[in-house]
């Protein structure tokens, strides 16, 4: 019996199915190639827009441009904080064609003009202009000076909404407006934008324009912005272009710089490593260490570490004069003293307060402030020290010297003499009640206040910053004074004034200030805080804590875009401002600069670890 013959019907059954099992295993195979993985899910095209699976884009296309362009004219789109894509084409011309059309085109524009004076009619500037251009333009290209192209440029826009791609655009034609450059949308070539913004060298739209080796060259795109000096310190490296930062801070209107950060952001260490390189080109370096981090720095590059604390044999007198050689500062030097003097008791004495109804309440009144002010002038003159500048070598008073006058005259003076005590014989005794002994003839000098008890820490810094003042007076040098830990200086309106007039009166001296701080949101909303930041024209602002970054970008201006970063840095990263330039930097530092910089054994593999 014979095998029976498939019908026709059940070959073409076999047929089918062995054709959908090869497409079914051609669709798997191809869902595996990386060309299907990364394209998008759909693409619909649109008369003047496209979308790309969920995104929105625009191509936009140059037509104009005025009659000359100036160097880096496309920096503004390229460093734009918006999601574009730019594409440039450049065709080089023949000489030899160009030559010839030039030709051409010069003597249509001279029979014109001549036309017109026959006619009797005003002349054409634009087409006296038009002539000169191409007459020039001619000279250029026939000794070799300048070469011809064309030139195309385009634009592509991206979105998550249309009403979010028509701000862009707008965004982007205001840029190009200001600089009389004109765009367009492609409309209905949308298709061919994409295909000439892609990667693959297909200019599909062709629109091009003329240009010379001179106009060429101004469309440069690697313009970001850019922080580099021909002298100065290294401060890092420039995300934008991979570029160095190298910047001398006494270039500019003033040295001061501040520094916030969150706790482990790479603040102190980036402090650390300024102070380092400062040093190599020969600025002295003064340091206020509230947390002994500075030791290990001081220690190896030979400087003085002065540890202040109640049983240190280390003494600061509040009381010293400067000794100054200008003649204007001399004769203003003890009145300048006195006053720095009430800033200091004010914060001996508790400082101004706040009541429960918000009002601030002075440590001392109108009849306290009046004894005090009598005292001093009276103490001074016990020393035998008056205005007279001669009279300033004399052996300064003391702390106990003012106790004594306060105690002995009338008024309040008894009960101020009776607050003060604790300062003279009592718990806070001799470390500012004695003649001083700190020697800071070096070129870095470190004073630790980290020991004293937290009542003590504003008054210590508060003398310390007020005596390296009267060094800082007494000879000009080209000095970096750093306060790290700002805050507490700020906590107290006297001491935060004092460190404001410093900010302010640094740049005479040839001193600049570096404030550091990571309480950022009490030292930005006081005002001095603010005034000092305004005072000082650096900022260095790395890793914020959320709460901190709007108040932030109110004072800086920042973009939305840096709002989001200044929370998301990794350590070591941050916005580095200059002037009115800034940059998105990263601090790096070689292997023996962090081991002398970090303090954190587990952060040396880590450049930036605070």
């Amino acid at each position: 019996m014979g095998r029976k013959k498939p019908t026709e019907a059940e070959l073409a059954a076999q047929a089918q199915a062995a054709e959908n099992a090869r497409i079914q295993q051609a669709f798997e195979q191809g869902t595996n190639t990386l060309r299907d993985l990364i394209s998008p899910s759909s693409i619909e095209i649109h008369g003047d827009y496209f979308r790309l699976g969920t995104k929105y884009g625009r191509t936009l296309y140059i037509y104009g441009y005025p009659r000359s362009l100036y160097t880096g004219w496309i920096s503004p789109i390229i460093n734009i904080d918006e999601v574009i894509d730019v594409s440039m084409y450049i065709y080089p011309v023949e000489s030899a064609v160009v030559m010839k059309n030039l030709r051409t085109k010069v003597t249509q524009l001279e029979a014109s003009m001549n036309l017109n004076a026959e006619k009797g009619r005003v002349r054409d500037p634009e087409l006296e202009a038009a002539i000169n251009d191409a007459e020039e333009l001619r000279d250029q290209l026939q000794v070799g000076a300048e070469r011809f192209f064309r030139f195309g440029l385009y634009v592509t826009l991206w979105a998550d909404s249309l009403d979010e791609l028509k701000f862009v655009q707008q965004k982007i034609e205001t840029i190009f407006g200001q600089q009389m450059i004109f765009s367009k949308v492609a409309t209905s070539q949308q298709e061919q934008g994409i295909n000439s913004i892609m990667p693959q060298c297909t200019d599909q739209l062709q629109i091009r324009r003329n240009m010379n080796t001179g106009a060429i060259s101004t469309s440069f795109p690697f313009t970001s912005a850019d922080l580099t000096q021909d002298k100065g310190i290294l401060y890092g490296i420039n995300m934008h272009n991979n570029g160095l930062v190298i910047f001398d801070r006494f270039s500019l209107e003033n040295a001061n710089m501040v520094v916030f950060a969150k706790s482990g952001a790479g603040k102190s260490f980036t402090v650390k490593l300024e102070a380092l390189r400062s040093m190599m080109i020969g600025s002295e370096i003064i340091i206020i260490d509230p947390e002994n981090e500075y030791q290990k720095l001081c220690d190896a590059v030979g400087g003085s570490y002065i540890r202040l604390s109640l049983n240190s044999d280390v003494r600061i007198n509040p009381f010293d004069l400067p000794k100054v050689v200008d003649s204007e500062d001399a004769n203003d030097a003890l009145r300048a003293n006195l006053v720095t003097l009430h800033g200091l008791f004010r914060l001996m004495l508790g400082g101004t307060q706040i009541n429960a109804s918000g009002q601030a309440v002075p440590a001392l009144n109108a009849n306290e402030e009046a004894d005090l002010d009598q005292a001093l002038i009276d103490t001074y003159a016990r020393a035998g020290i008056t205005s007279d500048p001669l009279t300033h070598q004399s052996t300064p008073p003391t702390i106990a010297n003012l106790y004594d006058t306060l105690l002995h005259m009338g008024g309040t003076g008894p009960q101020l003499a009776q607050r003060l005590r604790k300062y003279t014989t009592g718990t806070f005794a001799g470390i500012f009640s004695q003649q001083s002994n700190v020697d800071i003839n070096n070129q870095m000098v470190v004073f630790n206040i980290r020991d004293l008890e937290d009542e003590l820490r504003p008054v210590a810094m508060y003398i310390v910053l007020s005596h390296i003042w009267n060094i800082v007076r007494a000879e000009q040098k080209k000095r970096l004074l750093i306060v790290d830990e700002a805050w507490q200086l700020m906590k107290y309106e006297d001491s935060a004034n004092f460190l404001f007039s410093l900010a302010k009166r640094a740049r005479k001296y040839y001193l600049g200030l570096t404030t550091i701080t990571q309480d950022v949101e009490d030292f930005i909303s006081s005002k001095m805080g603010r005034a000092i930041v305004a005072n000082s024209s650096m900022q260095l602002l790395l890793k914020q804590s959320p709460s901190a970054v709007d108040m932030l970008a109110d004072v800086f201006k920042l973009t939305e875009e840096e709002k989001r970063r200044l929370t998301n840095f990794p350590v070591g990263q941050g916005l580095f401002f200059a002037g009115q330039n800034h940059v998105h930097m990263q601090i790096i530092a070689s292997s023996t600069e962090e081991s002398l910089i970090t303090t954190n054994p587990g952060a040396k593999k880590a450049p930036g670890q605070n």
